[in-house]
C-alpha cells in the first residue's frame, strides 16, 4: 500500500472569524510540501473541537475572536491540548497584546499585515519549537525589558486582567451588562463584580464614567 503523502506533512488549524482570512491562509499553507491544513474555524468553540479531533502541530489564532477572547482560547489550548503550540496573527501591534498573548501560552506573535514569506517562516519556526516574533514587535520587546523602558502613564490594558480587559472591551463596543454575562457565559453577577474592580483600578468614580472610558479607549483601538 503506498503511503498517503500527507501523512508526513505538519498538521495546521486556522481559527480566525474572517473567512478571507482563513482562505488566504489556507491556500498559502497548502501550497508548502511540508504543511496541510486540516481544518478551519470561526469561533473559539469550533476551533478547540477541531484541534481536540485532529491534535494539529500548529493553532493559528486571531486575537480579536467575537464574542469570546483570543487570549482566552489560548489559555485553554494550552490547557486541554499543550501539544499544539499557537501562533497568533493579529491586527494589533501594540505590545500590551503581546504580552497578554505570551502569558497564555503562546509561541509567536505575527502581524497580520506581514509578507508571505514571513508567516511560513513563522510558522516553520513554531514547529521547531523556536518562538517568533515580527520585527516590529522584536523591537519594541527589546526597547521595554532589555532597556528597562515603561510607558509613562499606565493604560486600561496595562492594569486590568486578562477577563476584565475583555469586559472593559465589550462595554466599549456598547454591549449591556446583560449581555456581556451572556457573551462571556458568566452571571450577571460576576460581570457587575468584574465592573467594580475595574472602575477601581482605573479610579473611576461611577458606572457612567467607566462606560464613557470604556467607549473611549475602544474607539482609538478601532482607529489603529
Amino acid at each position: 500500500m503506498t503511503p498517503d503523502p500527507d501523512s508526513r506533512k505538519n498538521k495546521i488549524i486556522i481559527v480566525d472569524d474572517h473567512p478571507l482570512v482563513r482562505e488566504w491562509l489556507s491556500n498559502l499553507i497548502n501550497q508548502q510540501p511540508d504543511l496541510m491544513v486540516c481544518g478551519e474555524a470561526g469561533t473559539a468553540p469550533d476551533g478547540l473541537k477541531l484541534i481536540a479531533t485532529a491534535k494539529p502541530r500548529v493553532a493559528i489564532v486571531d486575537l480579536s475572536l467575537q464574542p469570546d477572547s483570543g487570549v482566552e482560547l489560548i489559555k485553554t489550548i494550552k490547557a486541554t491540548c499543550p501539544e499544539t503550540a499557537v501562533l497568533v496573527l493579529s491586527m494589533h501591534e501594540e505590545l500590551f497584546y503581546v504580552e497578554r498573548a505570551l502569558r497564555a501560552g503562546a509561541w509567536g506573535y505575527i502581524m497580520k499585515r506581514e509578507a508571505t514569506r514571513n508567516v511560513l517562516q513563522a510558522i516553520r519556526s513554531v514547529l521547531e519549537g523556536k518562538p517568533y516574533f515580527s520585527a516590529e514587535i522584536a523591537a519594541m520587546m527589546a526597547e521595554k525589558f532589555v532597556e528597562g523602558k515603561l510607558p509613562a502613564t499606565a493604560s486600561p490594558p496595562d492594569l486590568l486582567s486578562d477577563r476584565e480587559l475583555q469586559v472593559f472591551q465589550l462595554l466599549g463596543r456598547c454591549r449591556s451588562t446583560r449581555q456581556i454575562a451572556e457573551e462571556m457565559h458568566i452571571s450577571f453577577r460576576t460581570v457587575q463584580s468584574f465592573c467594580t474592580r475595574i472602575k477601581a483600578k482605573l479610579k473611576l468614580s461611577s458606572a457612567s464614567e467607566l462606560l464613557r472610558e470604556a467607549v473611549r479607549w475602544q474607539d482609538r483601538q478601532d482607529k489603529i
